[in-house]
């Protein structure tokens, strides 16, 4: 992108549907997710970064089983889900995103997350986000990001052909669960750069819905079209 980013139109993604991811998407729950991660994994005489480095886009569960035996599983995940739940006040919304949801009309948005039922409302209701009618969960698929069952399950809830719905996502696993549902991906952040994603942008500050998709200010867009 050059100088001249405020004179550039808005870039136009056509969709019937928003399919928005939480955690680095519409809520910034870093600090609230690396004190309770830190935390659990002193707590398992293991180095934070172990569970740091591969926690994001995963359910607690999924990232439990990569780090403790079998017979701990339960236990831990109880854990940190505690831990979490905790810090979960601690969390707010991400840039333009209150303005943008506040466009949107009913029944157009949903929320696909890795995190619990319990922990997604409390982190969306600290930040001051009303909890759509079309909420995807930790618990309400048998497998999580990069499985696409999430997205596919949103994108049957608002009524809406995946090809149709546009899923806006932060993290590897999470960008290839919205690839692999056939929705088109906005990827959200730098390090969303290095996925597949259709689309990219810095944030959501100044997008808008058009009624028939999003406007995204070209000052905001690190990958556009043109730039595949």
């Amino acid at each position: 992108m050059g100088l001249n980013d405020d004179l550039a139109p808005d870039l136009h993604v056509p969709a019937a549907g928003l399919l928005f991811d939480n955690d680095g998407v519409l809520v910034d729950s870093l600090a609230a997710v690396e004190s309770a991660w830190s935390r659990w994994a002193l707590a398992h005489d293991l180095e934070p970064e172990a569970a740091l480095s591969i926690v994001h886009g995963r359910r607690a569960a999924d990232t439990v089983a990569l780090l403790v035996a079998e017979e701990q599983r339960a236990a831990a995940t109880a854990l940190i889900d505690a831990f979490e739940l905790e810090d979960a006040e601690v969390v707010a919304a991400m840039a333009g995103v209150p303005a943008l949801l506040a466009m949107l009309p009913v029944g157009s948005w949903a929320v696909v997350t890795s995190g619990t039922r319990a922990l997604a409302t409390a982190r969306l209701r600290s930040a001051g986000i009303p909890v759509p009618e079309v909420f995807v969960a930790a618990e309400d698929v048998t497998a999580g990001k990069p499985d696409p069952a999430g997205y596919l399950a949103a994108a049957r809830g608002l009524g809406v052909e995946p090809a149709r719905a546009l899923v806006l996502e932060d993290s590897p696993s999470g960008i290839a669960a919205g690839l692999a549902a056939g929705c088109r991906v906005l990827g959200i952040g730098e390090e969303a750069l290095a996925t597949p994603a259709d689309l990219v942008v810095r944030d959501l500050a100044g997008a808008r819905w058009a009624g028939d998709g999003l406007l995204l200010p070209a000052a905001t867009v690190l990958r556009g079209p043109a730039d595949r």
